[in-house]
């Protein structure tokens, strides 16, 4: 893995692939809902594992819920790095922008050859492109950024999608959520915590992690009803509590209390991720940092072996 310092940058004004990126989601999502075919997608009633690292990790917590939820079958999330327990799959999804995390493909490498295997990927000329026996590739979400955005919801959106979800509202919300005022307390808030319910848990690790990664904000994540089972006790007046999704009865009240700022836009989980990022964004700019290419992050993770 190549590791490099989080760069300056002269001109805090200046373009950014993030911003490109963050900011082409509606139409992306659009694109791929129409156009992906996906059928190489597993049926109703199959037991499935989803897997990917960071990013894409959240989004496969995502879809096991989203699965599950509709009745669609046992569908378990994992992170590659860490071997899932010895079940009987009918397939596994393999979430993977670049197409070369190691964890990722020692995980496919291991698996039954009676295990459907399906790769998600930007480019299907990749070692997971060749590796699976089903490939979704996503060329028009790729990226130039290191910091993931519009691929990893653009593969959400597909899976969302192929469980017979409408996304067309979800996409209108999308495209207000580009260009709608960022309100002064989420850009110069002290410290963040990330709230989500269902399958915006995993959108919730999400904005965290593009706000750690893109300005080195300090920020935290759980499922909203873990969030008075101790995590609450950092709330205070200059910090951040953004619940994605419906909150749970009486949150915003007890946090009310606390003097932190409680933001809930109310809309899709997946809309309020784009505003995060573009807060990310944002305070990146302040800092005088280059979000395209963080502290100590390369675009993909390949480990020495």
């Amino acid at each position: 893995m190549t590791h490099n310092s989080h760069e300056p940058i002269a001109d805090p004004a200046a373009g950014h692939h993030m911003e490109e990126e963050l900011r082409s989601q509606p139409d992306v999502w659009a694109q791929a809902v129409e156009n992906i075919d996906r059928s190489a997608l597993p049926d109703a009633g199959t037991r499935v594992a989803i897997v990917g690292c960071g990013t894409s990790w959240f989004m496969a917590q995502s879809y096991a819920t989203l699965r599950e939820q509709s009745g669609q079958g046992e569908t378990d999330a994992f992170t590659a790095s860490e071997a899932f327990p010895a079940r009987d799959y009918d397939a596994v999804i393999a979430l993977s922008r670049s197409g070369t995390t190691t964890e990722v493909l020692q995980l496919v490498s291991g698996l039954r050859d009676d295990v459907r295997t399906i790769g998600i990927v930007a480019e299907e000329s990749t070692p997971l492109g060749s590796a699976v026996g089903d490939v979704i590739a996503l060329p028009f979400a790729d990226e130039q950024s290191v910091v993931q955005t519009r691929f990893a919801t653009t593969a959400l959106a597909v899976l969302r999608a192929s469980l017979g979800e409408d996304l067309a509202p979800v996409i209108a919300q999308a495209r207000d959520a580009v260009g709608s005022a960022l309100d002064e307390a989420l850009l110069s808030a002290e410290q963040y915590t990330f709230l989500g319910t269902g399958f915006s848990v995993g959108l919730a690790h999400e904005a965290a992690l593009k706000m750690r990664e893109a300005s080195q904000s300090w920020t935290e994540s759980y499922p909203a009803k873990e969030y008075r089972h101790g995590p609450i006790s950092i709330a205070s007046e200059g910090r951040v509590v953004w619940m994605f999704g419906t909150p749970p009865t009486g949150l915003a009240k007890d946090i009310a209390v606390t003097g932190a700022h409680f933001e809930n836009g109310g809309g899709d989980p997946m809309v309020d991720l784009i505003r995060a990022q573009r807060v990310a964004l944002e305070r990146a700019r302040r800092a005088g940092l280059n979000p395209d290419k963080p502290r100590n992050l390369s675009r993909a993770v390949i480990l020495d072996q």
